[in-house]
């Protein structure tokens, strides 16, 4: 079991519960304030988790700075109300910052009880597998 902080903990529930604000504003056919209170509680849920310092340096890695300016390019957008095409642009961001993390986040969720045995079953888990690049050797 992963000991977390009080600070921490509430990350957590920032973060999660920036998840579920983005999708809703999916749901919603990307309604720009679901949208955005997604943006700004993941944000938060992020410094909390990892704290200010090491925020501020994941995003501004020279490898990472091509989705740092997607993903706030994207919001940006989406605080001007051209929520799809800042979805689109955000997404790619996304991408660019947190696709590294795919593989353990895959692996995370299979030790979760359901989730992970929908995630393990014989016809699912290649193509998860393979779009996560969880067991990918580098060739």
């Amino acid at each position: 079991m992963i000991w977390l902080s009080e600070r921490q903990k509430f990350g957590v529930g920032f973060t999660a519960g920036g998840f579920i604000f983005f999708l809703l504003g999916i749901m919603t056919f990307f309604d720009s304030g679901f949208l955005a209170l997604g943006n700004i509680l993941f944000l938060i849920g992020l410094i909390l988790i990892i704290g200010p310092q090491r925020t501020v340096t994941f995003f501004t890695r020279p490898t990472k700075i091509r989705g740092t300016l997607c993903f706030a390019f994207g919001i940006l957008l989406i605080l001007m109300k051209r929520s799809f095409f800042g979805f689109i642009i955000e997404s790619f961001g996304i991408l660019g910052l947190f696709g590294d993390f795919f593989g353990t986040i895959v692996q995370f969720l299979r030790s979760i009880p359901y989730i992970g045995d929908l995630l393990s079953h014989p016809l699912v888990a290649p193509t998860i597998d393979r779009l996560a690049g969880v067991n990918t050797l580098p060739v």
